[in-house]
C-alpha cells in the first residue's frame, strides 16, 4: 500500500508542477516558490497529506536531482566563458564567500549568540542554490553577461562555501576542545575527494561519451554518469554538488567532440527538481522555531546583507557596472538544501548543537527559496534594462 501512496503522490504532484508552472508564468511567481509552498501545505507543516515513506524516497531523488544540475553548471565552465568571465566569477564568488562567514559570524556573535555557533552558522551562510538560481534563469529566459555571471557564480560558489565550513568546522572544534587536526582533515577528505571522484569520472567520460551518437552523449550515458557521480559520492561520504560540477567541467573543457555535454540531462531533470524542491517545503519542522526565532531572524537578516554587500564589493573589485555591482548579491539570495546537508554534518559533530544548527538551517533555507527566487527574478529583470539602456 505504502508504495501505491507513494507512485499516485508523485503523479499527483507532477500534475501540479505542471499547473503551477503555467500559473507562475501568469502571475510572475517563480515556480521553485510555488512548489516550496505547494510541499508546506500538503507536507507535515500544514496538512500532513503526503505519504509518511515519501520522506524516504527524498534520499534517492535529492542526490540526483542536485547533481544533475551541477553538471549542467559544471558545463558552463567552459572555455569560452571562462575566456569572457573567468576574472569576474572568480573575484565576486570569492568575495561573496568571504564577506558572507564574516559578516554572519561576527553578527551572531555580537548579538550573544556562543561563538562556536556563530561559526558554524558563518559558514552555513556561504552555500547558495544552483539549483534556484538556474531554474529562475531558465524559465524568465535571460541572457547577457549578467545572467552569464550568476551561473557561474553558483557554479563554483559551493566549492568555496565548503572549503569555508570545512575551516568553520576546525575552528569551532577547537574552540570546543575537540581535536582540530581530526576536524580539518575531515573537511579537506571531502572536498579534495569530491575534486579527485569528479575527475576519476570525468576524465574518461570525455573521451568516451558521444562516440555511439556522433557529438552529443545519449541519455542513457548522461544518466549513467550521474548516477556513477552521485552514488559514488554519497557512498565515500564526499560532496556529491562538488563531484558532479568538476566532472562536469572536465568534460566540457575536454570533450571537442561534443558540442553541448549533456544537454539530454536537460530534458528530465525536471521531475527530480520538482520533487526536491516539494520536499523542502515538506522538511519544514515548526516544534523548535518558536524558541530560536531570534536566531533565525539574525541569521536571514546578516546573510541579506552579506549578500549584498559581497556582490557589490565583488562587482567593483572586478570591475563590473555600479548597477550590476548591486544586483549581483540580490541575485544569489537562494539558499539550497545543501546547508541543510552542511547542519546535518555538524550535528554529528557537535551533538550539542544539533538541535539549533538543524532549525537555523532548514527554516533559512525554506525562507531563502521562498523569497530567493523573486529577488533572482528582480535582479535579472533590472539588469536587463539595464543592459538595454546602455546598448
Amino acid at each position: 500500500m505504502e508504495n501505491a501512496e507513494v507512485l499516485v503522490a508523485i503523479g499527483i504532484l507532477f500534475l501540479a508542477g505542471l499547473l503551477l508552472d503555467k500559473i507562475g508564468r501568469i502571475v510572475h511567481v517563480p515556480r521553485v516558490t510555488l512548489l516550496i509552498l505547494l510541499g508546506a501545505l500538503l507536507g507535515p507543516p500544514v496538512l500532513d497529506l503526503l505519504p509518511h515513506s515519501f520522506n524516504e524516497s527524498n534520499e534517492f531523488y535529492a542526490p540526483t536531482a542536485l547533481t544533475m544540475v551541477a553538471f549542467l553548471l559544471g558545463g558552463t565552465l567552459n572555455p569560452s566563458t571562462l575566456k569572457a568571465h573567468g576574472r569576474e566569477i572568480m573575484i565576486i564568488s570569492l568575495t561573496l564567500v568571504a564577506v558572507s562567514v564574516a559578516v554572519v559570524s561576527a553578527g551572531l556573535w555580537l548579538i550573544g549568540l556562543p561563538v562556536a555557533i556563530a561559526v558554524l552558522l558563518g559558514g552555513l551562510s556561504a552555500a547558495t542554490d544552483p539549483a534556484a538560481t538556474h531554474d529562475v534563469i531558465t524559465q524568465t529566459g535571460a541572457r547577457g553577461r549578467f545572467a552569464g555571471n550568476l551561473l557561474g557564480i553558483v557554479a563554483i560558489d559551493d566549492a568555496w562555501g565548503l572549503l569555508a565550513f570545512s575551516g568553520a568546522l576546525t575552528i569551532a572544534g577547537m574552540l570546543m576542545d575537540q581535536d582540530a587536526m581530526v576536524a580539518m582533515l575531515h573537511g579537506a577528505r571531502e572536498v579534495g575527494g569530491a575534486i579527485a571522484l569528479g575527475l576519476a569520472i570525468g576524465l574518461p567520460a570525455a573521451f568516451l561519451t558521444g562516440r555511439i551518437k556522433p557529438g552529443e552523449p545519449t541519455l542513457i550515458e548522461a544518466l549513467g554518469l550521474v548516477f556513477l557521480c552521485s552514488g559514488l559520492a554519497l557512498y565515500f561520504g564526499f560532496s556529491f554538488l562538488l563531484t558532479g560540477m568538476v566532472c562536469g567541467a572536465t568534460i566540457v573543457n575536454l570533450a571537442r567532440h561534443h558540442e553541448r555535454p549533456f544537454n539530454e540531462i536537460e530534458r528530465i531533470e525536471w521531475p527530480f527538481m520538482l520533487l526536491f524542491f516539494v520536499m523542502a517545503g515538506a522538511s519544514l519542522e515548526t516544534a523548535n522555531l518558536a524558541g530560536i526565532a531570534y536566531m533565525c531572524a539574525a541569521y536571514c537578516v546578516l546573510r541579506a546583507l552579506a549578500r549584498l554587500l559581497g556582490g557589490w564589493i565583488g562587482g567593483r573589485l572586478a570591475g563590473l557596472p555600479p548597477t550590476e555591482s548591486r544586483l549581483t548579491g540580490l541575485g544569489l539570495m537562494p539558499q539550497a538544501g545543501v546547508a541543510i546537508g552542511m547542519a546535518l554534518v555538524a550535528s554529528e559533530r557537535f551533538p550539542t548543537m544539533a538541535e539549533d544548527l538543524l532549525a537555523v538551517a532548514v527554516a533559512s533555507t525554506i525562507a531563502f527559496e521562498i523569497i530567493g527566487p523573486f529577488l533572482t527574478q528582480i535582479a535579472l529583470h533590472r539588469a536587463a534594462n539595464a543592459e538595454a539602456i546602455s546598448d
